[in-house]
């Protein structure tokens, strides 16, 4: 792995993370925050918020980027929408993120679980807000109907990457222009709900495509746009080819500002719900 510059030195901020965790196992839920090796875990978990990550921990798809294990789920977990509402209340979050592993197992691909955690969150926490990042669903336009018809506000996808570097970072179910077209899917059937995609930077990239994939996530009705620096994992993940410095995040997120995106957070250490709460209050309000 490569030496990491001094801009992605991640002091440890006060707080005590063990609050969090002892909601979270106590409620025997998975967090995309532990399972990704996300690098500011240990900053939410201080601050009393988390991703939770429904559906089990094993992933149908094996994605070059992700840490997150892959295999054949065997989740019948059936209360856990109940479980993920009690954790937020416990938490006192304002704004909720759920997210999941790929059940392309799941003829709806695990659709209904996240409608259903959506309206439990709801009964125990009327007045938060709720962003959900789903998978692609193989565009079953069912599935994400019923995830849009459970009222989340945030709707996120994440792009990930690049047209050109998407077969090499995304499993081989993922496509690119998919992806595009589930967000504007969402758009043009739920305009209410603000759309969202992700993008992380230092596989390969270069300049003009990350600029074209802006204007494709524009032209597809994207609404808010995240952009962050890929840390590998683990050794068996995807090596970082560079660090992109602080002031070409500063670039990228003006360009998303000047190309009509409601709001653009972008630096090293941005990942897709990262200060998301603050960032809904912004395209919300």
């Amino acid at each position: 792995m490569k030496r990491f510059p001094n801009w992605l030195r991640k002091e440890r901020l006060p707080g005590s993370v063990q609050y969090t965790s002892r909601i979270l196992t106590g409620e025997k839920l998975n967090t995309v925050c532990e399972s990704a090796k996300c690098p500011n875990r240990m900053e939410c978990f201080s601050r009393q918020t988390a991703t939770f990550m429904i559906l089990g921990d094993l992933c149908t798809r094996r994605c070059g980027f992700c840490s997150i294990e892959a295999g054949k789920p065997t989740d019948f977990d059936y209360d856990e929408p109940e479980r993920v509402a009690k954790a937020a209340f416990e938490l006192g979050l304002k704004h909720v993120v759920v997210t999941s592993v790929a059940r392309d197992d799941m003829p709806d691909g695990g659709a209904q679980r996240f409608a259903d955690t959506i309206r439990a969150i709801r009964e125990l926490l009327p007045e938060s807000t709720i962003e959900v990042l789903t998978p692609d669903f193989k565009a079953n336009w069912k599935s994400v109907n019923t995830v849009c018809e459970a009222g989340p506000d945030i709707y996120n996808h994440n792009l990930e990457t690049v047209e050109r570097l998407t077969p090499e970072v995304r499993s081989p179910l993922a496509k690119y222009r998919r992806s595009l077209e589930l967000l504007k899917y969402v758009k043009t059937h739920y305009p209410h709900i603000v759309t969202k995609s992700g993008m992380m930077l230092g596989l390969g990239e270069a300049k003009e495509e990350v600029i074209q994939s802006l204007e494709d996530l524009r032209e597809y009705q994207c609404d808010v746009l995240t952009i962050g620096q890929y840390l590998q994992p683990t050794k068996e993940k995807l090596e970082v080819s560079e660090f992109i410095a602080p002031f070409i995040f500063e670039f990228y997120e003006q360009k998303a500002r000047e190309l009509g995106f409601k709001e653009a957070y972008c630096g090293p250490f941005v990942r897709s719900s990262y200060h998301a709460g603050e960032l809904s209050e912004k395209v919300l309000n």
